[in-house]
C-alpha cells in the first residue's frame, strides 16, 4: 500500500515560522510535522510514500535525504514550477500511486494519533471509493452524511449554503467536519481526470461534485487525538499536549 504527504502548501497561517522554510518542517518539540506524519503513516506499515513539494522544496528534499527517507521508499511529485492544490496534487501523483490496492492522503499540517490501519481497514471493509477522516467540531463548513456514514453535500450554516444546490439536510443527517486524512481507491482516477478542467484543483470540489456517483463514507471513530497545526495557535496547543504526552 502507498501514502501520499501533502507538503507544498505555502504555510501562510504559519507566519513568520515560514517565511524561509516550507510548513511541513515546522518543528513540534523539536521534531518537524514531516517526520511526524511520516512516521505515523510508517507504523502502519506502509512503506511506499510519495511527498509533494512546493513552497521551499529544495528544504524537504534535503531532509528527507539526510534523513535516509526514514528507512522507506520516498519519491518527490514535484510541484515547484506550480502548486497545484489537493485535487491536482493527487492526479499529479497518480503514476505513483496507481494500483491495486487503496492509497492513504495525509496532510502534513495534521497532528494525529489516529490509528491509519483501523481507518485503512473500515475503507476495504465498506468497499468504499473514498473514506474521510470526519471529525465533530466547530466550523462554519461541514460535511454532510446521509445513512451508512454516506457523504450526500456539503454545508455552510452560517450562510445557509449547500452543495448540490438541491440538497436537504435533514435532522438525522450527521454535520461533520474533514480532518486531513482520507483513504482513495485508484478507481476514481479516471472520473477525477474528468472532472478536472484545470491543473489547479481542491479535491473536495470534486468530491463534492462526485458524491452522488461514488461512494464516499465518513469515518468517525472515538478515542484519538488530533491537531490542525496549520495555525500558530493550534501549533502551540499540539506543542502543550506533546509535552504533557512526554512528562
Amino acid at each position: 500500500m502507498k501514502a501520499l504527504v501533502f507538503a507544498a502548501g505555502l504555510g501562510t497561517r504559519l507566519r513568520p515560522l515560514t517565511d524561509h522554510k516550507p510548513k511541513a518542517l515546522v518543528e513540534l518539540c523539536g521534531v518537524t510535522m514531516l517526520e511526524r506524519v511520516i512516521t505515523n503513516i510508517k507504523s502502519c506499515g506502509i512503506t511506499d510514500v510519495v511527498v509533494n513539494v512546493h513552497h521551499f522544496g529544495d528544504q524537504i528534499i534535503d531532509f528527507l535525504k539526510d534523513k535516509d527517507n526514514f528507512g522507506i521508499n520516498i519519491t518527490i511529485s514535484d510541484e515547484r514550477d506550480l502548486l497545484l492544490d489537493t485535487g491536482g496534487g493527487i492526479l499529479k501523483a497518480r503514476h505513483l500511486l496507481e494500483g491495486d490496492e487503496p492509497f492513504l492522503v495525509h496532510n502534513a499540517d495534521i497532528l494525529t494519533d489516529l490509528n491509519l490501519a483501523e481507518m485503512i481497514a473500515y475503507h476495504k471493509a465498506n468497499g468504499a471509493d473514498v473514506t474521510l477522516l470526519a471529525k465533530q467540531r466547530s466550523t462554519q463548513r461541514y460535511l454532510v452524511f446521509g445513512e451508512n456514514n454516506q457523504m450526500v453535500g456539503w454545508t455552510n450554516i452560517a450562510t445557509g449554503e449547500v452543495k448540490p444546490a438541491d440538497l436537504v439536510v435533514k435532522q438525522e443527517n450527521s454535520l461533520l467536519a474533514f480532518g486531513g486524512v482520507h483513504v482513495i481507491s485508484p478507481r476514481i482516477f479516471d472520473s477525477l481526470a474528468r472532472f478536472a478542467t484545470e491543473p489547479k484543483f481542491s479535491i473536495m470540489q470534486y468530491y463534492i461534485a462526485a458524491c452522488r456517483d461514488i461512494n464516499i463514507a465518513g469515518y468517525n471513530p472515538d478515542g484519538y487525538n488530533w491537531f490542525d497545526i496549520g495555525k500558530i495557535e493550534t501549533l502551540q496547543k499540539a506543542e502543550q499536549f506533546l509535552q504533557c504526552q512526554n512528562q
